[in-house]
């Protein structure tokens, strides 16, 4: 069978228990988990062969999260060991109008602060088929963004397919140093994932961003947005995005959009009631890739893509359950 590696960061995650706020709880429901751990998880649960690589401490924190990835059937071998710390997020669970709210704790981090020869990508990348990662993942740190452009210039060197969810996060780098880093990497990519401001943020590129008050055309946007990071990133063979219409913390509704060849395919819209929505489009990304993976066509491929993401929302944390 096809095999992928996805390569990022696990972190320690601590969730205030309910709907309460940091400054409320006196505690918090500890997980793990991380966009690229994340898609690794939910492709192992898919029953597809995946590796997770990182760096993670030499400490009890490290190893449990090391076991959590591994219990789950994703393979840790190509797991680099060292460094002091495993970084930490802080989840609070928006509410009605209240949006949910992510504190990073991460700086220092095993991952943070490795550095790119730790990382052999032609031992890591042998007998893979894909290799995923996300937008976070070069945020790190700039020795991080530096092993990410080497893994990448080694894929297209031996024909691996490469997938990038653009996945933007502003509390981890402002939008001039992600263009900056993001263009680069883009010339490598086979398969991009951009949602909301990914097309600008990373990019540039603009689009919808989520103010109705604009009248602008969310779908068409969108597609604009696709079609010139095709015309920009002559490699970039598809695009897909997830439109996520949040009308509060819980509900809304979903839908895809792939591109490939010229063509658009667009999905069903699904209404959605989440109760975290964590992992939702890293669902997303995975369910994409076991189904490209497994031969079927670009409109079965994008519509259970969108459905095992918005299946993911039905329960509590990062990890997904389709059973």
């Amino acid at each position: 069978m096809k095999r992928t590696v996805t390569f990022g960061e696990i972190m320690l995650r601590l969730k205030t228990p309910e709907h309460m706020r940091i400054l409320q709880t006196d505690a918090f429901e500890a997980s793990y988990g991380g966009a690229e751990a994340n898609v690794a998880v939910s492709l192992a649960v898919l029953k597809d062969p995946v590796s997770f690589v990182t760096k993670l401490p030499e400490n009890p924190v490290g190893t449990a999260a090391l076991n959590e990835v591994r219990r789950y059937g994703a393979d840790t071998s190509k797991v680099v060991i060292g460094g002091s710390r495993l970084g930490i997020y802080f989840f609070e669970k928006g509410t009605d109008i209240r949006p949910t709210n992510v504190v990073y704790d991460r700086e220092g981090s095993a991952l943070a602060l490795a550095k790119p020869e730790e990382f052999h990508w032609d031992e890591i990348l042998k007998d893979t088929d894909i290799f995923y990662f996300s937008g976070v993942t070069p945020a790190v740190s700039e020795n991080i963004a530096k092993a990410v452009l080497e893994a990448l210039k080694y894929c297209k060197a031996h024909g691996i397919e490469t997938v990038c969810d653009l996945n933007y996060r502003s509390k981890m780098w402002d939008t001039k140093k992600a263009q900056s880093v993001m263009s680069e990497l883009m010339n490598y990519v086979t398969l991009c994932i951009a949602n909301d401001e990914d097309f600008e943020s990373s990019l540039g590129i603009h689009a919808y961003d989520g103010d109705i008050s604009k009248g602008i055309d969310q779908i068409e946007s969108y597609k604009a947005g696709m079609k010139e990071i095709q015309n920009r990133y002559p490699n970039c063979k598809a695009v897909a995005s997830v439109l996520r219409n949040m009308y509060t913390a819980e509900d809304g509704d979903w839908m895809a959009i792939y591109l490939k060849d010229g063509v658009f395919y667009e999905s069903p819209v699904h209404k959605v009631h989440s109760f975290e929505a964590v992992g939702a489009g890293d669902a997303f990304s995975a369910a994409l890739v076991m189904s490209l993976l497994k031969g079927q066509t670009l409109r079965e491929a994008h519509e259970c893509a969108v459905k095992i993401s918005a299946f993911v929302c039905s329960h509590k944390g990062a990890w997904p359950v389709y059973e």
